[in-house]
C-alpha cells in the first residue's frame, strides 16, 4: 500500500468508528472505548473505580433493552489520576482527562451530585462529557434520590450521545392543557401519582392553584406511585422500575412545556435517537446471547514526556527571512515558562535529514529550563522538509522507551511548513506508537495530511499564518499544556498583543492579573531591529520597571521579565516605545499559572464546531469560561478568525440563549462564522476582557438527572431528604476583573467561490421564541436574528399559529396567517416584543395554540422555523371548590375515610364482588393526576 494510501484507509476507519468528540466509538452494535475519567484533585477512593465498573455493566443491559436491542457498552477505559498510588495499571496512549467521556470530580456547585452533561449544541448534537461526583458514586443513599446508578447512566448517555433532552423543567414543573386542566411536565402522561406541598408557602401544607394562571401555587411538587405500569420514559424518570423504554412518536407528550419538545420541535426523544448516525442501519442484533458484559482496563499516566521536533528547513517562506528567529523565540517561551514542572522534554530538527539536538531530560529548576532552551535552533537547515526524518528520530531520543519498551502517552509538538508529500511512509508507524501528537502548520506550503496526525491520536491541531510579523506562534505554543484537568500547575495566557507600531510611536495597553493567578507571572517583549524598544511596565500600586529589569536577548530579540512571588492583583500597565528609525512590529506576551493549590484560575477553552467545512455552510465559534465547574457571565469576549493569506475575521460572541447560543448564562459564548475570504487552513484566537463578572450560584444550566423528592409507595407516602440548599450568600458573586487570551485548534475551509459573492446566507433559527397571554391578546418575545445567520437585520417575519405544534412544523404555509405588517426587524440580538390577537380564541372553544416565526432576508432568503411557541389562556371557573384547591392530606384521609365508609356499606348491601375496592385504590384514587 502507498503512503497515501495508507494515510487514507486510516482516515476512513477514523471516520467510521467515531463521529463529534466522544471517545466511544461503536463497532457492531458495542461500544468501544468508552473512557471515564477522574479528576487529579479527587482523594483516592478504590471504592470509586468499583462503583464505575457496577454502573456502566448495569447500564449497558438497560442500555441494550432500551434501544431495542440495537447497541451496548463492550469496552470501556478508566483513566486513573496520577496522584492515586501505582498498582501496575496500564498507561494511556491518546487517551486524557480532558477528552474523556466520563469524568468524576468535585460538585458542580457546592450542593448537591445531580449527575449532568454538558450540552452546548442543538438538538441531535453530542454533548462534552457526563459529570458524575465522587459522593455520587460512593454512597447508596442516592439511589433513592435519582434510582440505580446503571439507569442513570443511560439517562445521562442519550444526552452526550444521541443530543436529546430532559423530559421534566424544573422552572415550569405543572402546565394548563388545552383541556383547561393542570398536568405534570413529563413524558409519557400514562405516570401516575399525587400532589404534595413541600414548602410553606402552602397553606395548611395542602397545594393551592393560583386563579390568574391556573398552575399550582410555588412549593407544590408531583410526587410518583414508585409501582407503575407506564414503561415510559428514560428521559423523564428512569429510576421507576417500570421504565425501560423512550418516549416515542406514539406516547409523547406534545403539550408538556420541557426543553426536549422547545429544543427538538416536538420531536420524541426515541425519534431523535433513531435519526442519530448510531442508528443508521436501525437494525437490532440478531443474536442478543453474544453480549457480554463490559470489559474494563485501568489506566495511569505518570510522567509527561514531550519532544519538540522542529522544521528548520529553508521552505518556510516568511516574506522576512526570520523563520528561525520566531521558531526560537516561541519554542523558548514554552520551555521557560509554559511546560509543567517534572515534564521529559527532547529536542529535535529537521530539514532534508533529521538531527537530535538532546534527548529527555527532565525539568526539575530554573537551570534545567534554561539548559533544554540552549539547545534549540539558531540557524536554519537545507532547503526541504523531510517530516519522517524528524519523526523517526523521536522514537530514539526518549529514555522512557528504554525503560518501559513502548513510547504509550508521550507527546510530540511537531512544527512544519514545508511541502512534504511523502509522510504516509511513516504514518501508521507513528500513528500505531502509542504517542499524542500536536502539530503546528505553518504558510499555506505546510503538507495537507499534517493535521492527520493530530486527529488520529487525539493531539492539539494549530495553524499559523506564513506572515509572522506578530504574536501568532508564540501563542500556539502557549495554548500546548497537559490534559491532565489539574489547573494548579498549567500555565495561563494573560495577554497577548502585538503590532506593527511606527518609528518614534507605541504600543500601550492594560491587562489584569486577578486573584486566581499571579505565580509565576512573566512579561516578555518581541521585537524586529537590531535595538530593543523602550519598555515602561507599572503595577497596580504604583511601583515601575524598565527594560533594564528585562533580560535581554539581543540575538532573538527577546525581553523577559519574571515578577518575583506573587504579582500583584490589578491593572498592570505596559508601554513599548519603538526607538528605531523605521516601522516595526512589537509585541506582548504575560503568562502566570495559579496563586493557590485550593482556587481554581479562570480558564477559557475554545473549539469550533467542526473541524472542516463546506461553503456555504456556516460553523459555530464556542468559548467557555469558568473557574473550576463554575461558568462566568458578562465577559467580554473577542474571536479573531486568520486564514492562510493573513486575512482576518473578528467575531463578538454572546452568551444570551440566542442565534447559535442554546442556553443563557451557562459561560458558553458562541457565534456564527460563514464569512471566508478563501480556501485552506485558519486559525482561531480569542480576547477574553472582563469587569463585573459574575458566577450564579443557583441555576443548574445543562441536563441533569431529577431530584426525586419522594415516592408513594404500597398507600405510603415516603419523602426523600431535601434537596441541599445553595450556597448562603447572594446568587450571583462578583469576581474580580481578568483578561485571558486562548487559541483554538485550526479548521479548514473548502468550496469558497473565486467569483462575485451572492448572498447565499438566510437570517439565523429563532431559539428563543417566547408567548404568553395577557387578557385576549397574545405576546410575542424573541431575539431578533441578522440578514445573514446572526448579523445584520433581517427585512420581515413570517408569524404563524396553529392548535397544534406538528402542523406548525410539518406545514407552516398551511396554518392561520398572522399580520406582521406593523412589525420591523430589529438589528441581530435586540429583543422584538410583538402582540397580536388570535382569532383561534375568539370561538372561546380553544384555550391553547401554538406560534412559531420565520425571518425573510432581503432577497427572500428565510431562516429556519423558530421553536414552537406555546400560549395558554386560562379560563378559571366561577367558583373554586375547595376540594379542587387543596390537595392536603388532612383533607384526603378526611374525604377517605368518608368514602371508605360509604364503599363498605354499598358492599355489604348489594354483596357485589365487583363493586368491591381496596384501601390502596382509594387512597390513589383521591390522589391521583
Amino acid at each position: 500500500m502507498s503512503g497515501g494510501a495508507a494515510v487514507g484507509a486510516a482516515l476512513l476507519a477514523l471516520a467510521l468508528a467515531a463521529t463529534g468528540e466522544a471517545a466511544a466509538v461503536l463497532r457492531d452494535g458495542g461500544y468501544e472505548g468508552l473512557l471515564a475519567a477522574v479528576h487529579p484533585r479527587v482523594p483516592e477512593d478504590g471504592r470509586l473505580l468499583a462503583r464505575l465498573q457496577e454502573m456502566i455493566t448495569e447500564a449497558s443491559s438497560y442500555l441494550f433493552n432500551a434501544t431495542k436491542g440495537r447497541v451496548y457498552f463492550r469496552s470501556v477505559k478508566i483513566l486513573i489520576p496520577p496522584t492515586w498510588k501505582e498498582k501496575n495499571y496500564e498507561k494511556p496512549k491518546h487517551e486524557t482527562y480532558e477528552k474523556a467521556d466520563v469524568i468524576v470530580a468535585a460538585p458542580y456547585w457546592k450542593h448537591g451530585d445531580d449527575p449532568y452533561t454538558l450540552q452546548h449544541e442543538a438538538c441531535g448534537k453530542m454533548g462534552k462529557y457526563i459529570h458524575f461526583t465522587p459522593s455520587f458514586l460512593a454512597n447508596d443513599y442516592v439511589t433513592d434520590i435519582y434510582g440505580s446508578r446503571g439507569r442513570t447512566f443511560v439517562h445521562e448517555w442519550a444526552h452526550l450521545r444521541w443530543g436529546v433532552f430532559d423530559e421534566y423543567d424544573n422552572d415550569r414543573p405543572f402546565y394548563v392543557t388545552g383541556q383547561n386542566q393542570v398536568k405534570v411536565t413529563r413524558c409519557s402522561s400514562d405516570l401516575t401519582g399525587i400532589y404534595v406541598c413541600e414548602k410553606n408557602s402552602c397553606s395548611d401544607g395542602s397545594c393551592v392553584i393560583n386563579k390568574l394562571t391556573g398552575l399550582f401555587k410555588e412549593g407544590c411538587a408531583f410526587i410518583p406511585e414508585r409501582n407503575q405500569t407506564a414503561v415510559s420514559s428514560i428521559m423523564y424518570m428512569q429510576s421507576l422500575s417500570s421504565v425501560a423504554e423512550f418516549c416515542n412518536e406514539h406516547n409523547h407528550n406534545r403539550e408538556a412545556p420541557n426543553l426536549q419538545n422547545q429544543m427538538c420541535d416536538y420531536r420524541s426523544t426515541w425519534e431523535v435517537i433513531k435519526n442519530s448516525t448510531d442508528f443508521e442501519n436501525d437494525l437490532p442484533l440478531t443474536n442478543s446471547s453474544l453480549i457480554t458484559p463490559p470489559s474494563f482496563s485501568l489506566l495511569q499516566k505518570r510522567e509527561r514526556v514531550i519532544c519538540l521536533v522542529l522544521d528548520v528547513s529553508k521552505t518556510i517562506d516568511t516574506g522576512q527571512g526570520n523563520w528561525i528567529n520566531r521558531l526560537h523565540q516561541a519554542a523558548e517561551l514554552y520551555l521557560l515558562q509554559i511546560v509543567e514542572e517534572n515534564t521529559y522534554v527532547g529536542i529535535v530538527t529537521f530539514s532534508d535529514k533529521g538531527e537530535i539536538k538532546t534527548h529527555v531530560h527532565q525539568i526539575v529548576s530554573d537551570k534545567a529550563r534554561k539548559q533544554l532552551a540552549s539547545y534549540l535552533p539558531t540557524a536554519p537547515g537545507g532547503k526541504r522538509a523531510n517530516v519522517c526524518a524528524g519523526l523517526s528520530l523521536f522514537f530514539y531520543c526518549q529514555v522512557i522507551r528504554k525503560k518501559e519498551g513502548h513510547l504509550y502517552g508521550s507527546e510530540i509538538i511537531l512544527v512544519t511548513g514545508g511541502q512534504d508529500n511523502s509522510t504516509g511512509r511513516c504514518f501508521s508507524e507513528v500513528i500505531n506508537g502509542g504517542s499524542v501528537i500536536h502539530t503546528i502548520t505553518v504558510g499555506s506550503s505546510a503538507a495537507k495530511e499534517i493535521e492527520h496526525f493530530s486527529k488520529e491520536t487525539g493531539g492539539f491541531k494549530f495553524f499559523v499564518p506564513e506572515r509572522l510579523d506578530f504574536s501568532d506562534l508564540l501563542d500556539v505554543f502557549t495554548g500546548i499544556m497537559s490534559r491532565s484537568g489539574d489547573t494548579f500547575h498549567q500555565s495561563v495566557q494573560i495577554e497577548s498583543a502585538g503590532e506593527s507600531v511606527a518609528e518614534y510611536t507605541q504600543l500601550r495597553r492594560t491587562v489584569t492579573i486577578d486573584s486566581t493567578v499571579g505565580r509565576e507571572t512573566f512579561f516578555v517583549a518581541t521585537w524586529q531591529s537590531a535595538e530593543p524598544p523602550e519598555i515602561i511596565l507599572t503595577d497596580p500600586i504604583g511601583r515601575s520597571y524598565t527594560v533594564k529589569d528585562f533580560e535581554l536577548d539581543s540575538v532573538f530579540h527577546v525581553a523577559r521579565l519574571q515578577i518575583p512571588g506573587t504579582a500583584e492583583t490589578g491593572d498592570w500597565a505596559y508601554t513599548l516605545i519603538n526607538v528605531h528609525l523605521a516601522p516595526q512590529v512589537l509585541t506582548m506576551t504575560v503568562t502566570s499559572r495559579a496563586a493557590n493549590s485550593t482556587l481554581p484560575t479562570v480558564s477559557v477553552k475554545t473549539y469550533m464546531s467542526k473541524d472542516t467545512t463546506y461553503y456555504p455552510s456556516a460553523m459555530v465559534v464556542y468559548v467557555q469560561i469558568s473557574q473550576g465547574f463554575s461558568p462566568i457571565l458578562g465577559a467580554s469576549v473577542t474571536a479573531t478568525v486568520s486564514s492562510e493569506n493573513g486575512d482576518t475575521v473578528s467575531l463578538e460572541l454572546l452568551d444570551n440563549g440566542a442565534g447559535s447560543d442554546i442556553f443563557k448564562n451557562d459561560g458558553i459564548y458562541s457565534k456564527y462564522l460563514f464569512s471566508f475570504s478563501g480556501n485552506g487552513r485558519y486559525s482561531l484566537k480569542v480576547r477574553v476582557q472582563a469587569n463585573r463578572t459574575t458566577v450564579p450560584q443557583t441555576a443548574m444550566p445543562w441536563s441533569y438527572a431529577m431530584y426525586i423528592p419522594g415516592y408513594v409507595e404500597n398507600g405510603k407516602l415516603k419523602m426523600n431528604p431535601s434537596r441541599p440548599p445553595a450556597i448562603k450568600n447572594n446568587t450571583q458573586v462578583r469576581r474580580g476583573d481578568f483578561s485571558r487570551t486562548a487559541v483554538g485548534d485550526s479548521f479548514t475551509v473548502s468550496a469558497v467561490p473565486t467569483g462575485p459573492y451572492i448572498d447565499v446566507f438566510p437570517p439565523c433559527k429563532i431559539i428563543d421564541l417566547d408567548a404568553r397571554m395577557e387578557d385576549d391578546k397574545v405576546i410575542l418575545s424573541w431575539t431578533a436574528p441578522g440578514d445573514d445567520f446572526d448579523k445584520g437585520q433581517a427585512t420581515s417575519y413570517e408569524i404563524r399559529t396553529s392548535e397544534t405544534p406538528l402542523e406548525l412544523r410539518d406545514s407552516f404555509y398551511n396554518t392561520t396567517f398572522v399580520n406582521t405588517s406593523t412589525l420591523s426587524p430589529q438589528h441581530a440580538g435586540c429583543t422584538e416584543i410583538f402582540v397580536f390577537k388570535p382569532e383561534a380564541f375568539t370561538t372561546g372553544n380553544i384555550t391553547v395554540i401554538y406560534v412559531a416565526i420565520r425571518a425573510v432576508d432581503e432577497v427572500f432568503l428565510r431562516s429556519e422555523l423558530s421553536n414552537i411557541a406555546q400560549a395558554v389562556m386560562f379560563i378559571p371557573p366561577m367558583a373554586y371548590p375547595p376540594s379542587n384547591l387543596k390537595f392536603g392530606v388532612s383533607t384526603i384521609l378526611l374525604l377517605f375515610f368518608v368514602l371508605l365508609t360509604a364503599v363498605l356499606l354499598i358492599n355489604n348491601t348489594l354483596g357485589c364482588f365487583e363493586c368491591t375496592v381496596s384501601f390502596k385504590e382509594l387512597f390513589l384514587l383521591l390522589y391521583r393526576h
